[in-house]
């Protein structure tokens, strides 16, 4: 299988499950246990802690700064964000393209009454500025929060986080960014981001599932929504899953260390695919593209075809991709994203999404276009033949 829909998940790196091996060999680990083993288990677990706010450029170490909340993923993290900071009886603000972990809550509490501001986006993807500056800076009441996704992970569009974290520091509201698609693919310096609380999860980046986390600025202060312990000085109630806590530091290292070189071999995978693709079938639509966009991430409009019919094609074929969001698959309601950028509706119902990661090769890049443009044909109904044609009139190129 190609798995091209590492947006989704990625596969684990060999060091990080055996470095979460070597944890539970220890024994049975309990961070809040006061016995010898449960010793062990707290030195663990504050070692990884501290690994990942080094990594990130968070003062986890000093009393009463930075705290990084252990979850169970993204979505918690998420939800613990949007229920646990700010005035809960606060305006909320939001952008129109965000994950449904925070499209879905957001929903909810509109219902119980909160209000809720959506930020709509530009035709390039990202979130318009001049508005985000109005609904939080010239609309009454201030927003208790403003909760906007550093990257889509639909489109791959990185989104103007540290323009955004200017204007919530303007007006004094406190920036979550939901950063589960950047953090390990990009850049990222808390200290100097502005942000109040990022939202990040390993198995976005070859780390484990189940576990994420929510870094929060020191002085912001956050609610719990688990009770029943102590954990966490009460942030986040429940047992610590120290493995994967572990798992987690060395996936992000390991993700941080070879940032550079990764990005660009990720986007050389990326933009062959693209490229070939284009190439052959000049009508294909590229959403974001003219948007600075993560390395490893496209997201291909295929006219004539249904996504859904392709989808199921080219997994048969050997490649693993997706029609959007992974919340959603095996659903058939057109991507929101899409619909936000004011895309037309053919196009949003043949959008397929391909990503790429650290483990993608160019051999496996080469097949997984040979497979596409096969499926594509047959789907869109046409034939090869036709789809060679070199038109006077700038037609179709030629394989």
């Amino acid at each position: 299988m190609i798995y091209l829909d590492n947006n989704a998940t990625t596969a684990i790196d060999p060091r990080v499950a055996q470095g979460m091996l070597k944890a539970w060999q220890h024994g049975p680990l309990n961070a809040s246990s006061q016995h010898a083993a449960g010793r062990l288990a707290r030195s663990i677990l504050d070692d990884a802690i501290s690994r990942l706010g080094n990594v990130l450029g968070a003062d986890v170490d000093s009393p009463g700064g930075d705290a990084i909340v252990i979850t169970s993923g993204g979505t918690e993290s998420n939800h613990l964000a949007l229920f646990g900071i700010g005035d809960p009886a606060g305006p909320l603000v939001i952008s129109a393209i965000e994950h449904p972990s925070i499209l879905e809550p957001a929903r909810a509490m509109a219902a119980a009454g909160r209000e809720v501001r959506v930020i709509p986006v530009l035709k390039d993807g990202t979130i318009d500025l001049q508005t985000a500056d109005r609904l939080i800076g010239e609309t009454s009441p201030t927003p208790a929060l403003v909760s906007v996704m550093s990257a889509n992970n639909e489109t791959g569009v990185i989104q103007p986080i540290a323009a955004l974290a200017t204007i919530c520091a303007r007006h004094g509201v406190p920036l979550h960014t939901d950063a589960t698609q950047t953090i390990g693919k990009v850049p990222f310096d808390f200290a100097a981001s502005g942000i109040a609380a990022v939202t990040a999860t390993p198995h976005k980046f070859h780390g484990p599932c189940g576990v994420g986390m929510l870094l929060v600025r020191s002085g912001v202060t956050i609610r719990p929504i688990f009770r029943g312990g102590q954990q966490q000085l009460e942030r986040r109630a429940g047992t610590e899953p120290v493995p994967l806590v572990v798992g987690m530091a060395i996936a992000l290292e390991l993700a941080m260390s070879k940032l550079a070189d990764s990005a660009v071999r990720v986007a050389g995978c990326r933009d062959r695919l693209e490229g070939e693709l284009r190439g052959e079938f000049a009508e294909l639509v590229i959403h974001g593209e003219g948007a600075p966009r993560l390395p490893g991430t496209t997201f291909v409009s295929f006219p004539g075809a249904d996504r859904q019919a392709m989808l199921m094609a080219l997994d048969m074929g050997g490649v693993a991709c997706s029609s959007g969001s992974a919340c959603a698959s095996g659903s058939s309601r057109p991507s929101h994203v899409l619909a936000a950028m004011g895309v037309a509706g053919g196009l949003i119902d043949s959008a397929l999404r391909f990503g790429f990661s650290r483990f993608s090769t160019a051999d496996e890049t080469e097949r997984a276009i040979g497979l596409i443009r096969r499926q594509y044909r047959r789907l869109s109904g046409r034939s090869k033949d036709e789809m060679s044609r070199v038109s006077l009139d700038g037609g179709l190129a030629s394989t």
